[in-house]
This record gives structure tokens, sequence and C-alpha cells, in this order.
């Protein structure tokens, strides 16, 4: 038996692949490499260069590496590009997810974690935000999100075919033992360029809009380290094999810290003061959302160990300190 991991090459994905290695699971890799790194990918675990959305691929390997459960990472996630784009993420993060399910279902795989968004919620009236919550999605990207999330559910109710969709809220930082991290070509996360911009690998970065309805006038997010989040999958996975019903959950600490609170912690972990520039909001970007985190942590047993903003911003700062000549080496 094995867990095949789609993205398993990208930023969270790498992550997942490597928590599911150290449990002594046996794990395959379906990975385009269009955004990820044929070195992010733990030496333990098969990778297959192809695209999740290929329904015969995905058969063909469900079958030669006996899967019998899917972690779905693959997708677009950039919430302006898809403002620009509605296209091409409703048919990267719907389309290639309804062909992914319809493989699991034709192959009888029972169990299926998806990587679900906190854009789902838009600008939520209350914070924080449980599950329970309208959705009700400011972008493209929140929606082909949302989408994905309904064909889980009708595709339950038809089939013998369970699922966990968890919504992510901002995710951050990099394995503690320097394995992988943020290398997304162009990331737009606002930690990843924070770090970026100490390190001087860029001249300067953008603060976009300062006068939210928040404490100090910009977004509000939780941030949630990106091992913490991997290991809320295994505990999904745990929870589905143990005859767990489908459902979906928030994956957060329930804290939010601002846009100038984030840029504060990297000056104060980096050391140095970069320039910060302010500009305009950009369209699909909520003034504030933090996850209210009850469900995940009583349901899945989920207990989070790196909720600290500081060590999330120092391991990223380590990882992109390191990250060229890793690229380089590789």
């Amino acid at each position: 038996m094995s867990v095949l991991v789609t993205g398993g090459a990208g930023y969270i994905g790498s992550h997942m692949v490597l928590e599911l290695c150290d449990a002594g699971e046996r794990v395959v890799v379906i990975d385009n490499l269009s955004t990820g790194y044929r070195w992010a990918v733990a030496p333990d675990a098969k990778l297959v260069v192809g695209d999740a959305g290929d329904s015969d691929l995905v058969k063909a390997t469900i079958k030669a590496h006996d899967v019998t459960a899917i972690i779905h990472f693959a997708g677009s996630i950039v919430v302006p590009d898809s403002v620009a784009d509605p296209l091409g993420y409703y048919e990267n993060n719907t389309v290639k997810s309804r062909n992914l399910m319809a493989a699991a279902v034709a192959c009888g795989v029972p169990h299926f974690i998806f990587s679900s968004t906190a854009a789902v919620y838009g600008n939520p009236k209350e914070n924080p935000v449980s599950e329970s919550a309208l959705p009700a999605p400011m972008s493209p990207y929140g929606s082909s999100k949302l989408m994905t999330e309904i064909m889980l559910s009708d595709t339950a109710n038809a089939h013998p075919f369970r699922f966990v969709a968890l919504r992510y809220f901002n995710v951050a930082g990099a394995d503690p033992k320097g394995r992988s991290g943020q290398s997304t070509p162009n990331a737009t996360h606002l930690i990843k360029v924070a770090c970026e911009t100490a390190l001087g690998k860029r001249g300067q970065m953008e603060v976009f809009g300062t006068d939210y309805p928040t404490q100090d006038g910009t977004c509000v997010r939780d941030y949630i380290h990106v091992t913490d989040l991997a290991r809320a999958h295994l505990s999904a996975l745990d929870y589905l094999r143990k005859s767990g019903t489908s459902d979906i959950f928030n994956c957060g600490y329930s804290r939010g810290f601002s846009v100038h609170e984030v840029i504060a912690a990297v000056k104060r972990v980096s050391g140095v003061d970069f320039k910060v520039l302010l500009s305009p909001r950009r369209a699909g970007d909520p003034a504030a959302i933090v996850a209210a985190s009850r469900k995940i942590r009583e349901t899945l047993g989920w207990k989070p160990i790196h909720d600290d903003l500081d060590t999330i911003v120092a391991q990223a700062l380590a990882w992109e300190a390191g990250v060229d000549q890793l690229k380089a080496a590789s």
C-alpha cells in the first residue's frame, strides 16, 4: 500500500512527503515540476513526472504502486493571478481535481485528502471564522477550491469514497531540519517576500493596502507553520483509515498578525531594517481572516508545536539563506 501525493515537489507537498516518509509510509509523488523541484522530493519517495489531471497517468500510478490514499496539493494558489486569469484557475484547480477524483473512484481508492483554503470564506463577518460559516469567496482562487469541496462531497455521497478537506490559512516557515522550504519561483507569500528582502534578494517589498478596518490598517492573517500543517494531514489520514466520516477542517492557530506585525518580526529576527513601500489594495484580499481551530484539535487530535511567529520567521530565514546553494548543488 502507498500514499499518492500530487504536487509533492512543491512547498507544502514536499513537507507532506517528508512527514509521510518519516512515519514509515510508502509514498509516490505526481508533479509536473512547473513550480516544484526534483530535489525537493524526499529520496525515499518515488517521483512520477506528469500532470495530476491526467487520468490515464493517475490510474496507471495507482495500480503500479497499490495506492490506497491520495493527498492532493497540485494547483495554482496566487489570488491576484486568479483574478487576472479565472479560466486558468478553474482549469488547473477544479477541472483537474475532478479528473483526479474520477481516477480515484475508478480505481477504488477510498481515502482522499484535499488542500483547500481559507479563501473560501472571503471576508468573514466574524473572526475567528469556523467551518460552519457561509462560504463567500472573493476570488476565482477561492471559488475554484470551493467547487472542488462540493465535488468531493457529492462524490462521497455516490461512491465508497471518503474525504477530508483542510482549509489552510497562511502557510509559512520551513522544515525544522532544513530539508525543505518555500522555493516557489516568484512566490507572493508575505513571510517569504520579507525574508528575501531582508537577505538582499529584493531591493524592497510592498504592503498592499493600509486602510483596512484592522488595528493598523493592514491585512490580518493567521500564520501556520508548514510542518504543523503537514502533520494535520497525517492526522486526517489516520482519521480516515479509522473509518472517520468525510469532513472539512480549518488549519490555523486561531491568532492573527497584521502585515506590519509580520514585517516587524522579520526585521527583528534578521536584524535588518529593509525598505518597505506602501501600495494600494490588491483585488481579492479580505481585511482579516483568522481560523477557529477547535474542531480539528478535538476531532483529529491535532496538536501544533510550532505556534510562534518568530520561530516561523527564523526557520524561513534560515531556509532562504541556504536555498540558492541547494539549487546549485542539485
